[in-house]
């Protein structure tokens, strides 16, 4: 046994418990707080028999919407649904042809177990075969290759062929689920279109019967992307807007991940107070301060000191870790209309390119015109950074972004302007 030195702090051994709380981009929380009603209306979509309505899941960053659509898929499979999907990337907007094999792909790795049965094989023509057939990629591809017409024509006849395998295995459908779906686009200048490929190909199943149905999450700029592409959206989707969590669940999210008998902390209510605000109410903001408050904690309390919450320097590692690479992208006339912005008392919720100008002209010597704000706001929301909330009417696509610009503003040289 090591004896203790005369005047040192004896040691106090802490009961080893992982850190509950994970901030990572996606990744499921230990408690997903106060979507109950979002997941309600996920499992009235599935009870559709013919697929009226289709799901979009669109918020700012930080509010959940992958985790909430990780958490549908394990409901969708109990019900009786195949689920498949991924990322949309940028790639897949290259052409309608990247499109059809990002579906297709995705497609392969839910079908490649379902064995083709002899209808199947008269059906798609596979009369031929001796050995056991299943509904892998090179089938699928071969499918499409052979079917005549446009890309369109093709994805239709490969959705409608698997749809009878699907019912053949006794499953009600698929649902198609998609992430940060507004990276799809069109391309008009070099005549490719997967974005209404996407909304054409799933209509004209959906109208003949098949349950098929599309899952998109996304940023604010995928709705007005999906009705500029096709103005009958608004009617294929329900659209379900996460917004920050109300303060009983954002409280909820805080204490449910250390009730447990083995964690050596306990939230004091002022702590768990100083959470909600400094957090905004915002998921990833609540995780990633919980996991610093944790992880500090647990060293105040084996050197015995009194358990404290820094709240500076976990915002600024929070500035470091979520919003400056954001803003590192941003030209400098960008940053100069984003400080505008920041400025205004209502820069988290709307503004406007009148009130752009109003404040530039006061804070500016070389203050926006119009025109000027408008450019710069449409390379903005393609960024990611704004999005146009409704007509003329505008807001940050990232949470807290305002504060974060002003707190900025404190250390650069210079000061805002």
């Amino acid at each position: 046994m090591t004896k203790q030195t005369q005047g040192e702090r004896p040691k106090i051994v802490i009961p080893k418990f992982e850190n509950p709380f994970r901030p990572g981009a996606g990744h499921m929380p230990p408690y997903l707080a106060g979507r109950e009603e979002e997941i309600v209306e996920f499992q009235q979509l599935l009870q559709q028999g013919i697929i009226l309505k289709n799901l979009i899941l669109t918020g700012l960053r930080g509010l959940g919407k992958t985790v909430l659509l990780e958490t549908f898929k394990p409901l969708a499979i109990k019900d009786g649904w195949m689920w498949v999907g991924t990322d949309l990337s940028e790639a897949a907007s290259v052409s309608d042809e990247h499109l059809a094999i990002r579906l297709l792909t995705d497609l392969s790795v839910a079908t490649s177990t379902i064995t083709f049965t002899a209808e199947d094989r008269k059906r798609v023509g596979f009369l031929g075969a001796k050995s056991s057939i299943v509904w892998n990629y090179p089938v699928l591809r071969q499918m499409y290759d052979d079917a005549p017409g446009l890309v369109s024509d093709k994805l239709k006849a490969v959705l409608e062929n698997v749809h009878i395998a699907v019912r053949g295995i006794g499953k009600k459908g698929m649902v198609f689920a998609y992430d940060e779906a507004q990276n799809l686009s069109d391309n008009a200048t070099r005549d490719q279109y997967p974005l209404s490929l996407l909304l054409d190909v799933f209509q004209s199943i959906q109208k003949k019967g098949v349950p098929f149905m599309l899952a998109l999450t996304g940023l604010p700029t995928l709705l007005p992307k999906l009705v500029e592409a096709r103005t009958y959206s608004e009617r294929l989707f329900r659209v379900i807007f996460l917004d920050r969590l109300s303060e009983e669940a954002t409280r909820e999210a805080i204490v449910k991940p250390i009730q447990d008998s083995r964690c050596p902390l306990r939230f004091a209510d002022e702590s768990i107070d100083q959470i909600c605000e400094v957090s905004g109410r915002y998921p990833y903001f609540i995780q990633f301060i919980c996991k610093e408050v944790f992880d500090i904690w647990i060293q105040q309390v084996a050197a015995k000191e009194t358990p404290q919450v820094p709240t500076n320097e976990i915002i600024r590692k929070l500035d470091v870790d979520f919003f400056a690479g954001r803003w590192a992208k941003v030209t400098d006339r960008q940053r100069e209309l984003l400080s505008v912005v920041a400025l205004m008392p209502n820069s988290d919720d709307e503004f406007t390119v009148q009130e752009i100008v109003a404040v530039s002209q006061k804070q500016l010597s070389k203050p926006f015109t119009s025109s000027r704000v408008s450019a710069i706001l449409v390379s903005l929301i393609d960024a990611g950074l704004v999005y146009r909330n409704r007509y003329g009417k505008y807001r940050f696509a990232v949470p807290m972004f305002g504060e974060f610009i002003l707190r900025h503003a404190i250390d650069a040289p210079g000061g805002l302007f």
